[in-house]
């Protein structure tokens, strides 16, 4: 394949990937986006194994990784259930870091072409910033990835002096930097790297590790950003034009993803690097207790559960964390099916850091084949609860916490939430009285017009659906 064709196949990959992008933003264009994706996916990789900066000798090679990755891929997508996603997401982006480690230390030690000058220079600069940029990527994310699967406690790990010591670790890179930028041997050079990469892979960990788990869903996004970024560099360092239009569409896009996130939780982005949100520490009361809910919680059975929503004109459902690790989003779409023949108006309510990654709930729902018209966002439902007969909890937590707008002292005050304690009736499905992710007691669970339904979300939800269907 010539330099000029592989040039256009390049630029049509770069097209497909920003149609790939714009359909991945409408949950009725997603499908045609991921389709968008993998065509110019496939597009880039057969123009760059077969253009004319491979050998024909090399191509085996690139085959059999082509292979063995593409099994593993394969393998992955098989058995990885959706309640496995976010960290599935978290592991794929800790790759792309390692991926900009390695190439840049092969270009590093590559002799096969020299540079000169402000070439090397800019050529060294590259090489410096993207092994920087993908060790904290890939330390980053595989700590949330730790976090997301539960091998790893959300409880924030908030070293004394934890912003000096990343200070300080800062200036120590910089001057790294200017010691390999000045090195006159390979040795010296080698060094200067790998002593930046250890800092860097020490940063990742410290960084993730010190954010909490109610802070993850805005994690898993910026990690998101910073592989694109690693993409980016690994492309200047290829000298790929292609692989740097990539990286700057994925950075740029999960870095806009993570400010909106932050926006849905009342935080600025220096905010959840900084970490210590999620401690699961309650606030100290003047008194030097605990500042807990005072009050009795009014458990409901299932059967009652039916009744009340039977009985509804209309039905509002909050999803949570809940449903996808107990797999009801099936049977909830079979009661909002039953309820809607009957007549009953049901929609549902989607906060925007609901589950552990940005849009979690949003694809269970439509796994489930959920109509996307009745799918709503934060915005757009928050002011029709007043007039919802029952608002239908389902193992979410803390976007329904009232002390976001009741308790300034709380540690998610000002935390836009649902607001489903303002339906005539709520009822919230959890297995306990167990705080959520974030650390922190709810309210809700003790208002007059709320009711528990206590039990696994898909077998609770199964007994409502006979219950409605008995009637």
């Amino acid at each position: 394949m010539s330099q000029s064709l592989a040039t256009v196949a390049y630029l049509g990959a770069a097209i497909l990937f920003i149609l790939s992008l714009g359909g991945l933003s409408n949950p009725e264009t997603s499908r045609r986006g991921n389709l968008f994706g993998m065509i110019g996916m496939a597009l880039a990789v057969l123009a760059t194994v077969f253009g004319p900066r491979v050998s024909p000798s090399g191509i085996a090679w690139i085959v059999i990784a082509l292979v063995i990755g593409g099994g593993i891929g394969l393998y992955a997508a098989r058995v990885v259930k959706m309640t496995q996603m976010p960290e599935l997401v978290a592991l794929m982006h800790s790759l792309v870091g390692l991926a900009a480690c390695l190439v840049g230390f092969a270009s590093y030690v590559d002799t096969s072409v020299q540079f000169t000058g402000a070439e090397k220079i800019i050529h060294e600069v590259e090489i410096y910033i993207g092994i920087l940029i993908g060790a904290v990527t890939f330390s980053g994310s595989l700590i949330a990835f730790g976090k997301l699967n539960g091998r790893i406690g959300g409880k924030p790990l908030l070293l004394p002096a934890r912003h000096w010591l990343n200070l300080i670790a800062l200036l120590v890179v910089i001057w790294f930097g200017r010691q390999f930028l000045n090195a006159h041997e390979a040795g010296a050079g080698m060094t200067a790297l790998v002593v930046m990469t250890a800092i860097a892979l020490l940063f990742g960990v410290h960084m993730v590790m010190a954010i909490g788990g109610a802070d993850m869903p805005v994690v898993v996004s910026m990690l998101n950003s910073y592989s694109g970024w690693a993409a980016a560099a690994t492309g200047f360092m290829l000298n790929n034009d292609l692989l740097i239009v990539t990286g700057a569409l994925v950075g740029s896009s999960g870095a806009i993803l993570s400010y909106i996130m932050c926006q849905a939780m009342n935080r600025n982005f220096i905010s959840v690097i900084a970490g210590g949100f999620g401690s699961g520490a309650p606030k100290k009361a003047a008194g030097g207790a605990a500042a807990e809910p005072q009050g009795e919680v009014a458990p409901v059975s299932a059967a009652e559960t039916a009744e009340m929503l039977r009985e509804a004109k209309s039905v509002i459902i909050v999803p949570g964390y809940g449903m996808a690790v107990a797999q009801a989003q099936h049977t909830v779409y079979e009661i909002t099916k039953t309820l809607r023949e009957k007549g009953v108006d049901v929609r549902f309510a989607i906060h925007p850091v609901a589950g552990r990654m940005p849009g979690h709930m949003n694809v269970l729902l439509a796994e489930a084949k959920v109509p996307y018209d009745i799918v709503m966002e934060m915005d757009e439902i928050n002011e029709d609860f007043p007039d919802a007969d029952v608002a239908m909890v389902i193992g979410a937590n803390d976007i329904v916490n009232p002390s976001a707008l009741d308790d300034p002292d709380s540690p998610i005050a000002g935390m836009p939430v649902l607001e489903v304690w303002k339906a005539k009736h709520s009822i919230v499905m959890k297995r306990s009285m167990a705080s959520g992710y974030a650390g922190v007691d709810n309210p809700l669970f003790y208002k007059e017009n709320n009711r528990m339904l206590f039990g696994d979300a898909k077998k609770m939800l199964d007994e409502v659906l006979a219950g409605l269907r008995s009637a």
